[in-house]
């Protein structure tokens, strides 16, 4: 058996990240017994403790699923203008770069970032189609749109 332990912040800045790294986790080991603490000190959090086993990992299992919004979703109104000034942006940055609309983004991974809403350019690396090349060059300036709109 295993410890590990989780520091979740409870702040805007940290909560989303801490939260994710303990779903992970959760979703790749085996958990026996756990023990929850809530931490006042100059920043509140809590404090989470896991015993746990790993998972044997199957060879074949394959990457780990990445969002893609389904197109026959309906987009809000907020969305709508997401996906505008997204659209807006990757045509200015292709016309800079002499580059077609799609080598920026596709219509595809525009809409999921419209519908999914990434808070920090990390959170890109979980859309369909966005890997390190594409969020090196493009992600400060999405997450830019994406607080502004």
């Amino acid at each position: 058996m295993k410890v590990k332990i989780f520091k979740i912040r409870l702040s805007e800045d940290y909560i989303y990240s801490d939260q994710k790294l303990l779903d992970h986790f959760l979703e790749e080991n085996n958990i026996l017994k756990y023990e929850t603490a809530f931490v006042k000190d100059d920043e509140s959090y809590w404090s989470v403790m896991l015993y746990f086993e790993e998972m044997k990992v199957l060879v074949n299992e394959g990457k780990p699923q990445k969002y893609s919004a389904e197109s026959d979703v309906a987009l809000s109104a907020d969305e709508i203008k997401i996906l505008d000034s997204l659209k807006i942006w990757r045509s200015e940055k292709a016309k800079d770069q002499k580059l077609p609309v799609y080598f920026i983004a596709t219509n595809k991974e525009l809409f999921s970032i419209a519908k999914y809403k990434p808070a920090k350019k990390e959170e890109l690396l979980e859309i369909k189609g966005f890997g390190k090349h594409k969020i090196e060059n493009y992600g400060e300036e999405i997450i830019e749109i994406l607080e502004t709109v």
